[in-house]
């Protein structure tokens, strides 16, 4: 067992997958989710639960190479990524009339790229990545010869003693199928047709405003609506404006049903 598994402040977390069959009037509309890069859906879990309490049909993965070790994860394709998201949308789709993708931060990039790909009625995105700002990125595919990992990008989190779960370490190769996730992700955009929701935190150290304009720039005219979270940083799913992500959500779910 590598020394990774027995940090501490992984003890209490589990990276388990979430799945829930709905109930009520909500039960045939499902919602597939994402953590994000290096994180697992503990990240995700509370904002599943308020979902999946209110009714709908949820799924979300483990992504493959997460929630194991970082150097698991050093060994992963961002297609396996991408595989294992879509594997949990196929299930929902003999379940579900109606399917939307969510996500936060590369898993909000999912959720764009398969809302960009496959028959959704929307999209909820919390911080979703779509550039790296960082001048090394395109460098990652020789970088990571020489050095295997930097330090972690977890716990961008302002309300105080919440843990998300992620890695204490970055794979610098997933770092550049992170990169390249995020440049096929961008080309893709254009095909969206239905309403993306975006919340965005004012201060976000992880994800910078560059992956919001390209989302911007990539999404047609009046698909893209923004709601701004003032008390939160990148990991806003378990940060002060975690209520408004849950409430908001299922404010924007149950719209699609009207716009339809």
């Amino acid at each position: 067992m590598s020394n990774e598994a027995l940090h501490p402040e992984q003890s209490a977390i589990s990276h388990d997958a979430f799945s829930s069959d709905g109930h009520g009037p909500r039960a045939r509309v499902g919602v597939v989710m994402s953590h994000g890069f290096t994180g697992s859906p503990h990240g995700l879990r509370d904002w599943a639960t308020h979902l999946a309490d209110a009714g709908f049909t949820v799924r979300m993965p483990l992504l493959p190479g997460h929630g194991t070790t970082w150097q698991d994860m050093s060994t992963r394709s961002w297609q396996e990524w991408y595989q294992a998201y879509e594997a949990s949308y196929q299930e929902l789709v003999p379940l579900c009339d109606t399917i939307v993708t969510a996500g936060l931060s590369m898993g909000g990039c999912l959720a764009l790229r398969l809302a960009a790909l496959k028959p959704v009625a929307g999209t909820v995105v919390v911080n979703p990545g779509l550039v790296i700002d960082d001048w090394r990125a395109p460098l990652s595919g020789l970088l990571k010869h020489l050095v295997k990992s930097t330090p972690s990008i977890a716990n961008d989190i302002l309300k105080p003693g919440v843990d998300e779960g992620a890695y204490t370490r970055t794979p610098t190769a997933s770092v550049h199928e992170l990169h390249k996730l995020f440049a096929n992700t961008r080309e893709l955009l254009p095909r969206i047709s239905t309403p993306v929701h975006l919340f965005r935190s004012r201060t976000d150290h992880i994800v910078g405003d560059s992956s919001v304009r390209a989302l911007q720039n990539g999404l047609r005219d009046g698909l893209l609506d923004i709601e701004w979270l003032e008390n939160s940083l990148h990991v806003a799913t378990v940060d002060n404006d975690a209520p408004l992500i849950f409430d908001g959500s299922v404010r924007f779910i149950d719209s699609l049903g009207a716009r339809r």
